[in-house]
């Protein structure tokens, strides 16, 4: 896996791309705006990054990140995910997304969504609970003590294991934590979401996870909670 297309150039989109390149991969990354509103993000990056159209970056990926507006989800092109393994880091916010019926009824997860979209592509749930300025200051070299560990969720074993190895290439361990079915215990707003990696909520005090502390988090978490 050589080339990282990056759907998003957000926050965690752009945070991504950077741990990305600086991990010794290449980076096709798109937005909403179009290729020409990224000339600034791409020259910061290097040579390793262009900017494309998010058909383009679907195309060029080995491993394709989506990281747009959930609401949004349904506007980009499907076909050219089909088989490949999509990283969704998107989350349900009603007020910008729209109501979604499926969702309120919590007859699909976020990422069931998402994969019900992409339906050829093996979808991963990943970097949705944790802020973009953590995920920015947290990585460490594998085997490090103060390493922290991210969650993870699929249905699809060997698509797993890809985004296991990206992120421990990105400097990050991970916690697998089920199914798509199950990862709503790290939605929006359960205790699992993105104030784990804080302290007191507050982005600027990164907190480092392990697994045990994790699954605690992960334990207490409440279907009833959108």
């Amino acid at each position: 896996m050589t080339t990282i297309g990056i759907i998003g150039s957000g926050n965690i989109g752009s945070v991504l791309s950077r741990l990305a390149v600086d991990a010794g991969y290449d980076v096709v990354i798109a937005n909403s705006r179009g290729p020409q509103s990224l000339t600034d993000l791409v020259d910061r990056l290097g040579p390793r990054a262009r900017a494309g159209t998010a058909t383009e970056a679907a195309t060029a990926g080995d491993l394709v990140v989506v990281t747009v507006p959930l609401g949004r989800v349904e506007d980009l092109p499907a076909e050219p995910l089909a088989g490949k393994v999509v990283i969704d880091t998107c989350n349900y916010y009603p007020e910008r997304d729209g109501d979604i019926a499926a969702l309120d009824s919590h007859e699909l997860t976020t990422s069931e969504f998402v994969q019900r979209h992409f339906a050829g592509a093996r979808v991963v749930k990943a970097f949705n609970n944790i802020f973009a300025q953590n995920l920015a200051d947290l990585p460490r070299p594998a085997g490090a003590p103060d390493r922290t560990t991210l969650t993870i969720a699929g249905d699809d074993e060997a698509a797993e294991r890809t985004v296991a190895e990206f992120i421990d290439a990105i400097g990050y361990d991970t916690f697998d934590t089920g199914s798509l079915a199950e990862s709503w215990r790290f939605q929006r707003d359960q205790p699992a979401y993105a104030g784990a990696y804080t302290e007191s909520g507050d982005p600027a005090e990164p907190r480092r996870r392990t697994p045990e502390e994790l699954q605690l988090l992960l334990d207490r978490a409440d279907r009833s909670i959108r």
